[in-house]
């Protein structure tokens, strides 16, 4: 997956003129030194040049982490610190940045080794609001240098998916279907973002599918989709053309970039593309997703967002989903009640026709897409990828603008259960706690769209981050919240 950033972290210590230098050093050395024994020692740079005392020391540490090809930044309070200069490190870098404070190292040494960065970091963080400057603070955000290096570590994915949509572009086909504007929302916030938007016509697709005719790839990809598919190959007859629409795609994102380095695609499906293309385009659009270009339905370009900023940050694939349909009163009774700590209530199935990768499902089948054959010839509904989602610890959120502009985002914590799921599609049987009250306290009330998506493990403090981080007001984060803890909306009487 070489569609996101790789992170490199430049540490900057720093030192108030009339506190010990050495602190600064030494400290900075035994953070560096922690988290290279603990993580990945290519993720940090130690800034040698100086230790930043003033604005000129500023300069040259910042010119050093650039040369050193740094994209975030380390601000770390060895002592009291010097709050200008170090604000000022994290206004003029080109990049997420993060400050942490040195906690005391022993109460044999707390005459010419007392640092106060406990209180430095209160001065911090008031000349970042009056510079109106973003930086990620870690939730307690002093420690001893295993401790820092912990929460480096931590800042690690959210840095990366910061870092990411400051160079994406979201490629759309569209418009959107006819009766489908659950997905629309004002682009304005994308551009907000630094994110780049191209948005094109479905006819500019259909005649870039139409030139991929008789590509010489096409037998490859082929092969490559039989050897993904196995048994599940269903459809082997129309896999040449969708190999030559997802050489279509993949041309499209190298020729449509520009000065972008990351790309999601936010595509069309219905209704008219499968009586011209004779195809579905979900098993395509798995795979994209499965190289770690994500791929959306239906047009859903905050659904695209949404994927990629997963992707970054759990560095694995994700999917979108319909939060779809209720468990059933006898399958609840038989497969999950009495088995799994979830009532009814807190159930759920999550689906969509096929766009989740193979590696994410349990078993897997290439086949046609029934709802669509309810109205359309089977033969021009092929191409979808059904099979139960495996199960295991997910992630369900979505970062959305509002009709007004306004972003907002939610965040939940549960699980794919191991149950079958006795339907179509790519689908899913999901626990998620107070479910029943977030649907209607968060997604109800938020008028969030159907789609969510889904991070294959519980990667909720890092997307809180990144929400907190891009602009979106912590009272617009959504989560499903615990018994006993009532929604604004939630009527105490119920």
């Amino acid at each position: 997956m070489n569609n996101m950033p790789k992170v490199k972290i430049g540490i900057v210590a720093v030192s108030r003129d009339c506190f010990p230098e050495s602190l600064s050093v030494s400290r900075r050395e035994a953070l560096v030194k922690a988290y290279k024994e603990k993580y990945n020692a290519e993720n940090i740079y130690e800034c040698p040049i100086c230790i930043v005392e003033s604005e000129i020391h500023m300069v040259q540490a910042l010119e050093d982490v650039k040369k050193a090809g740094c994209n975030a930044l380390v601000v770390y309070l060895g002592n009291f610190g010097p709050e200008i200069s170090e604000t000022l490190l994290a206004k003029h870098f080109d990049g997420p940045s993060m400050f942490v404070a040195a906690a005391e190292e022993s109460g044999d040494n707390l005459v010419q080794g007392r640092g106060d960065a406990y209180c430095g970091m209160l001065n911090a963080s008031y000349n970042l609001k009056l510079r109106n400057i973003k930086a990620y603070i870690p939730e307690y955000p002093v420690g001893n240098a295993e401790e820092c290096a912990d929460m480096i570590e931590e800042f690690v994915p959210i840095a990366r998916a910061v870092v990411g949509l400051s160079k994406l572009k979201i490629i759309s086909f569209g418009p959107r279907p006819l009766n489908f504007l659950a997905c629309n929302a004002p682009i304005k916030q994308l551009y907000n973002l630094g994110v780049e938007i191209e948005e094109n016509s479905e006819l500019d697709l259909f005649e870039a599918f139409n030139k991929h005719a008789d590509d010489p790839r096409i037998a490859d990809v082929v092969k490559d989709m039989e050897s993904e598919l196995g048994e599940g190959n269903k459809k082997p007859e129309i896999l040449a053309k969708l190999a030559q629409y997802e050489l279509t795609l993949l041309d499209w994102v190298e020729a449509h970039k520009g000065y972008r380095e990351y790309v999601a695609i936010a595509g069309k499906c219905w209704p008219a593309f499968q009586t011209q293309f004779g195809f579905v385009p979900c098993y395509v659009n798995s795979r994209l997703t499965g190289m770690g270009i994500p791929v959306s339905c239906e047009v859903d370009i905050y659904g695209a967002l949404s994927e990629f900023i997963g992707t970054c940050v759990s560095e694995d694939v994700v999917t979108l989903l319909d939060i779809n349909n209720t468990v059933p009163n006898d399958m609840y009774a038989d497969d999950i009640k009495g088995k799994f700590d979830y009532t009814q209530k807190d159930t759920f199935m999550g689906f969509h026709c096929g766009n989740t990768s193979s590696k994410k499902l349990s078993f897997c089948a290439m086949k046609y897409q029934m709802i669509m054959a309810r109205a359309l010839p089977e033969e021009v509904t092929q191409g979808t990828l059904e099979g139960d989602i495996v199960p295991g610890d997910i992630t369900f959120y979505r970062l959305q603008s509002t009709a007004d502009s306004k972003l907002r985002a939610y965040i939940a914590h549960g699980e794919v259960l191991p149950v079958a799921t006795r339907s179509f599609g790519a689908i899913g049987i999901f626990g998620i706690p107070e479910m029943g009250r977030f649907y209607r306290h968060v997604l109800v009330e938020g008028n969030y769209p159907h789609h969510g998506a889904v991070a294959f493990g519980h990667y909720g403090k890092a997307l809180y981050e990144v929400f907190k981080f891009i602009g979106v007001d912590v009272e617009e984060i959504g989560f499903n919240q615990p018994k006993g803890m009532l929604y604004k909306t939630e009527n105490p009487f119920a």
